[in-house]
């Protein structure tokens, strides 16, 4: 019997509309949703937004709204954003949701009545940007890297989650794959950091920030941002709070966390002693992307690198978009691409490859009965997608058929054995309709509506153009 698997993105911050990351991130947990689905696994897919915090709070006054306007506008954005590329997410959570917000406050109070938050004061180099405490090793010349500028020194009274206390065991969980981190250079990344420094007591709560969830034992105090944010990967899957803990225990033991490489530190230490402190299961993989480059370097609009998704979108289409990103490169790994080197694989791949080969099979299959071959084994295929999240790979096990097919009718050249050969003309063009189902079976977790194209193109024998070329 299949466990169902509890799948996530990032809770994504609400202060910017979403972008060619958060859109790479969620399409692979919806590609990879999509596949559980398809094979008849049981799986439930939460993405959604974190909308509280000091950088909310600033970016409202700047805009002159108030906070909650900003963040239903952003948020609506996400979900307007997310149905337009086609993402099949369960749910969407946001940590403004008032029964989220409830849930967190019964978290603190229990947490408090057992002391496992306590006050006290912290004293540490504070990025806005990140929301986030920064280490002076975390720091390049002195700035944050993600946001390159100066953390703040901040020394306020706070209240302080206890770590250090489950430090040991959480190193013995990484080592044991009790927690599974990958690829496993970002395992290896983690236990270096847990080894060689005691985790400190973090502060959970900011006095001056107004924008957040308030401690419902002190209401000076605000809930910081991490903490509210990463209690959503539980609300968000019908958890009820503290005394849940049968329900919050099937879904911390399965689980599966996409995320990028810039908040692997924080998911791999304080979620993990939140889920301790609970005394719930730590998750089942914490999967680690890198980021999306342009000719080597962090896309910047004073570089001139960026490419926007709704560049993208335009230019390509939706289905195109899922593919070109997810097809770029090794999903663990820093990508790199420009707008030149997506043209180029759009009109090799797509254009020429597969929506030539489907436009050549179906105007070649003059008048045959096309019949839905039974299914093969997926083999490396599942692999790649289910297992390592290898995208780049599952799709050129893909187009290993499509140039294969497009090799065989070069070879075959059914356009004469209909003249002069029926009996293998039949047999040739079962074949390559054969492949296309193969095809359209293979591709729906990522293009779902090219797959629906080619199915239906076989079952009329219509043809379709699927991808015009792209001058550029």
């Amino acid at each position: 019997m299949n466990k169902k698997t509890y799948l996530t993105t990032p809770i994504y911050y609400a202060n910017a509309s979403p972008h060619i990351g958060t859109a790479y991130t969620t399409i692979a947990g919806d590609v990879w949703q999509r596949f559980q689905l398809q094979h008849k696994k049981e799986s439930f897919f939460l993405t959604g937004t974190d909308e509280h915090g000091l950088k909310i709070e600033k970016k409202a006054q700047d805009l002159k709204m108030k906070p909650q306007e900003l963040v239903d506008k952003i948020s609506a954005e996400f979900q307007y954003l997310w149905k337009k590329l086609e993402i099949a997410n369960t749910h969407f959570i946001r940590t403004s949701d008032i029964k989220h917000q409830k849930i967190v406050q019964a978290v603190l109070d229990d947490f408090f009545q057992k002391g496992i938050i306590y006050k006290g004061k912290y004293e540490g180099l504070y990025c806005v940007g990140c929301e986030q405490f920064k280490n002076p090793s975390d720091l390049i010349e002195g700035k944050c890297p993600d946001h390159n500028i100066k953390p703040e020194l901040v020394q306020e009274e706070s209240y302080l989650l206890k770590m250090s206390e489950k430090q040991s065991e959480l190193i013995n969980k990484i080592k044991t794959d009790q927690l599974k981190i990958r690829p496993l250079k970002y395992k290896k990344e983690i236990l270096s950091f847990l080894e060689n420094q005691v985790l400190e007591d973090i502060a959970i709560s900011r006095p001056q920030v107004k924008w957040g969830i308030p401690l419902p034992f002190d209401s000076q105090h605000t809930t910081y941002v991490w903490l509210d944010a990463f209690l959503s990967y539980l609300t968000g899957f019908g958890w009820k709070g503290p005394q849940d803990k049968k329900r919050g225990k099937e879904i911390s033991s399965h689980f599966f966390h996409l995320i990028g490489k810039d908040i692997l530190r924080v998911h791999a230490t304080i979620w993990p002693i939140i889920l301790m402190h609970l005394n719930l299961e730590l998750p089942q993989k914490i999967f680690v992307h890198g980021h999306i480059l342009s000719r080597g370097k962090k896309m910047s609009k004073s570089l001139g690198n960026v490419i926007s998704l709704e560049e993208m979108l335009e230019k390509f289409n939706v289905e195109a978009t899922r593919y070109l990103l997810l097809s770029a490169g090794s999903f663990g790994e820093d990508v790199d691409v420009t707008l030149e080197r997506i043209t180029e694989k759009y009109n090799a791949d797509l254009a020429n490859g597969l929506g030539n080969l489907v436009s050549r099979v179906i105007s070649l299959n003059k008048n045959l009965k096309v019949s839905i071959p039974e299914k093969k084994e997926l083999g490396n295929f599942q692999l790649f997608l289910e297992k390592k999240l290898r995208f780049d790979k599952a799709l050129e096990e893909i187009w290993k058929i499509i140039e294969e097919s497009n090799v065989y009718i070069e070879k075959n050249r059914p356009w004469e054995l209909m003249k002069s050969n029926q009996k293998k003309y039949k047999k040739v063009m079962s074949i390559l309709t054969s492949n296309l189902f193969l095809i359209a079976d293979l591709i729906q977790p990522f293009m779902p509506q090219t797959a629906l194209e080619i199915e239906k193109s076989l079952k009329n024998n219509q043809a379709t153009i699927l991808f015009p070329r792209i001058i550029k």
